[in-house]
């Protein structure tokens, strides 16, 4: 009896831990898996992107270059429709740079400039703003994100998250992009 006492008081005592465990994690950056209707629909192809070893490289490279000033950062690369094809975080990396990375993407992909020069608007456009605020892939207008372009086609976004300013993100995906532009097709 004492022992099933115990046990019951231990876990009274802990009710209120759990729901903290669980917020951990609130907003994981990987969407929940499929549910069963999905996986009867069809799976179309990606859209146009760059190589996958050109996407690391980029990644890396950007990570690299926010590393040197020791910024923790996650670098994102999409295809043209925004789909990831590579994230990679540098150790330490907090885990809210993937989602923000994702929104600075976003930004390019549904505006078609560099998520600094939405920035600008926003500061200028008030209409701009509550759109951004309103879009949940999105919300907040942050620098760090570019098209990677071939030719005039947009093939891919890179997009940096986590050093102290978008300013400075902006600098590190410059760099991921210097690395592979001359070989994107």
């Amino acid at each position: 009896m004492r022992k099933i006492l115990l046990a019951v008081t231990s876990l009274s005592m802990a009710a209120p831990v759990l729901p903290a465990l669980a917020q951990v994690n609130p907003a994981p950056t990987i969407a929940p898996a499929p549910t069963p209707e999905e996986f009867k629909l069809p799976r179309p192809a990606r859209e146009r992107g760059i190589p996958t070893a050109l996407a690391i490289e980029a990644a890396v490279a950007a990570n690299a270059s926010c590393q040197a000033s020791t910024y923790k950062t996650t670098t994102l690369v999409t295809d043209s429709a925004g789909v990831p094809i590579v994230v990679i975080s540098n150790d330490g990396a907090a885990a809210i740079t993937q989602r923000i990375a994702m929104t600075k993407a976003q930004a390019v992909l549904k505006y078609k400039m560099s998520s600094g020069e939405v920035v600008a608007k926003v500061a200028k456009d008030p209409a701009l703003a509550a759109e951004i605020k309103s879009n949940a892939m999105i919300e907040t207008a942050r620098p760090g994100a570019y098209a990677i372009t071939a030719g005039s086609d947009v093939v891919a976004i890179i997009s940096v998250s986590g050093a102290p300013g978008g300013d400075k993100d902006e600098v590190c995906a410059k760099a991921g992009i210097a690395k592979i532009q001359d070989r994107v097709k």
